[in-house]
Formats: structure tokens, sequence, C-alpha cells
């Protein structure tokens, strides 16, 4: 498994499987937006903790204007780029010479299938890939500069396969299955 440089990305809620799917489009379509504190009242800042009067939300917090910027990749086009749109687009990249299908990248980019179908309709709508008529995708040069801006961000390092969650899982696995594997040739004491 890679190592991580850095954790300040945008980063969505581990509990988004628990909203039913209204709730979740209206808070992925509100992200970013800016909210201003009611007359008295001030609202947080996530990173910086400080007290402000008007923020940008990301899925119910906070972040300052020079916060949200700081968060955001060279190369995103003012687009807040996740872990999750990394596995995307580094599955997309990865299969230049053989194209992956919507279907595929939805299941294996990290996060629950109505948030993928999301975040691959932006990516579509914001210039990072493409998709031709049957569904396959392929990533554009504006998206592989996001790509590899996003993974200098997190790893410090360009992008490469060892990156994907899908390739860190399947490695997860296999390591277990030899774990238990040495354990079956043991003999049993019980």
């Amino acid at each position: 498994m890679m190592e991580k440089k850095t954790d300040h990305i945008f980063r969505y809620p581990p509990n988004l499987q628990e909203l039913d799917l209204a709730t979740m489009v209206t808070l992925y379509r509100e992200r970013g937006e800016v909210h201003r504190a009611k007359p008295g009242s001030y609202l947080a800042c996530a990173a910086s903790r400080k007290l402000i009067r008007e923020a940008k939300e990301w899925f119910g917090l906070y972040y300052s204007q020079e916060s949200w910027d700081s968060m955001l990749t060279k190369g995103s086009n003012g687009y807040p780029l996740t872990e999750a749109e990394l596995n995307a687009l580094g599955l997309i990249f990865s299969s230049s010479d053989d194209p992956p299908h919507r279907e595929y990248v939805e299941k294996h980019i990290g996060t629950i299938p109505k948030l993928a179908y999301l975040i691959l309709n932006d990516l579509k709508q914001f210039g990072f890939l493409a998709e031709d008529e049957s569904g396959f995708l392929s990533a554009t040069p504006q998206g592989e500069r996001a790509l590899q801006s996003l993974a200098k961000r997190i790893y410090g390092k360009p992008f490469s396969t060892r990156m994907l969650v899908l390739h860190q899982t399947e490695k997860q696995e296999s390591g277990t299955r030899g774990k238990v594997k040495q354990n079956d040739d043991q003999t049993s004491l019980f």
C-alpha cells in the first residue's frame, strides 16, 4: 500500500450510505456553495478552526475561501477532487489501451454506487473524461493533468496504479489468502 504524504484534500463522508438518494444528491450538488452565518452567529472553518462569517460548504463542513482554495489541486480548474476522483480517473487513464466501461469504473472507485454515478457525470461534464455511446470511458488531457496533480498532492509522486483502491484491496485480499493458506497447513491442537 502506498504511503500518503498528506490528507489535505476533500473527502466524502464515510457514512453516505445512510442518506436517501435525494438528500445525497442535494448535498453533492450544493458542495462549494457560499453560506453566510446568521446575524450574531458564526461558522467554523473545518481546516483552520477559525470562526468566520462566510464559508463554502462541503457535506455539512464549512471552509473559508482561503482553506477551500488551498484544498483545490492544480489542474482541477476549481473542481474539488477527492480520492474517489483519483480512482475514477486513474482506472480510466491506466486502461487507455482497453477503455473501461462506465459500470466497471463506478463499481471500483471506492465509494457507494449512487455517488459514483454522480462523480462520473460531473467528471464528464467538467471535461475530465469522455464517454462514448456504448458507455466506454477515456481520460482527456485535462483529466490526466488533474489526475497527476491529485496523485502528487496525496502521494508526492506521479500517478501509479498502486494508488488505486482496486489494487490496494486486491493486494490486501491476496495477503489475507496467503495467511489463511499457511494456517490451513498447521495441525489443529483442538
